[in-house]
């Protein structure tokens, strides 16, 4: 039977909404000044296409070789699967495909375009140390975030960043070995001076634009994981336990998934010394206390 709960995280929802507007007024504005000035802007905007596709389109294929993620069947882990058919069935999901990652790093992710091409992975870390309650409330968090679609969300919202990114590296490379090809008229160096610092300035305010948009993406998974289960004090435990094993593993052992902090359900990295503000994930604090008012809001409403 479907899991339903009829309260709503207004203050979430708004500023989740915020955020993307702020997103569109700074694309506006970039896509402005470089028609103002004459950029060839649709070969930017092909090249970026390209590269965000395929990003978009083999997402799952990627992150699985790179954390060296092996799919497995039901024959292969039972219990895994019997709980990920449960929680489908919650969350009016298909089902999608499971795999494990053998490192003693604690964690989960979920990747894939859409829900019909998901990937739900978990470590043998995570699966030696939650208990059962704990790992349906965490396969719940990974099933949001494919409802959600968030892989898409933030793959189209980081669209006119990779453009600015694209520009900037161009820019500097022209700057490098272009030097000696004759210099340009004044109009058109003045030109590049303009593309070069609004793209710079596109650039940062997308990359914290997208951070804070990655952050609100979390909480709203926290709380489809709280909707699917009915527990939000499961998903609180979880984590708990996550963030309390990740300050004991070794550094080595943690640099080794580093690069998939922006997909796992807490990142890899030891104490609270990275500001928040360039986060993909909000703190844990924060996270905590949310869970427990849900936890407070569902048992007042029953």
């Amino acid at each position: 039977m479907r899991r339903t709960w009829h309260g709503r995280d207004t203050q979430l929802s708004i500023r989740m909404f915020v955020v993307m507007f702020l997103l569109a007024a700074v694309y506006l504005f970039f896509m402005a000044v470089l028609f103002a000035v004459g950029l060839d802007f649709l070969t930017l905007a092909i090249v970026a296409a390209v590269l965000l596709g395929v990003q978009y389109f083999f997402s799952d294929k990627l992150v699985l070789w790179s954390m060296g993620a092996k799919e497995v069947g039901p024959e292969q882990a039972p219990q895994l699967h019997s709980m990920v058919e449960r929680l489908v069935t919650l969350a009016d999901l298909p089902k999608p495909r499971v795999a494990i990652v053998d490192t003693s790093v604690p964690n989960a992710f979920a990747t894939g375009r859409n829900p019909k091409n998901a990937v739900v992975a978990v470590t043998s870390g995570l699966l030696n140390r939650l208990n059962t309650s704990e790992l349906e409330a965490v396969l719940a968090h990974e099933l949001s975030h494919v409802k959600n679609r968030d892989v898409m969300v933030i793959t189209l919202a980081s669209f006119f960043g990779t453009i600015a990114q694209f520009i900037m590296r161009s820019a500097l490379f022209s700057g490098m070995y272009g030097g000696h090809r004759g210099r340009r008229d004044r109009d058109g160096g003045q030109a590049l001076i303009i593309i070069y610092v609004v793209s710079i300035v596109v650039w940062i305010l997308s990359f914290l634009l997208i951070r804070a948009l990655s952050r609100y993406r979390e909480f709203a998974a926290d709380r489809g994981a709280a909707v699917i289960t009915g527990a939000p004090s499961n998903l609180a435990s979880a984590l708990l336990k996550i963030s309390g094993v990740l300050q004991r593993v070794p550094e080595r052992d943690l640099r080794e998934v580093e690069g998939m902090n922006a997909f796992f359900i807490l990142p890899a990295i030891k104490g609270s010394w990275l500001m928040e503000l360039l986060s993909t994930h909000p703190s844990l604090e924060k996270r905590l206390d949310r869970l427990r008012k849900m936890q407070m809001e569902m048992e007042t409403a029953v």
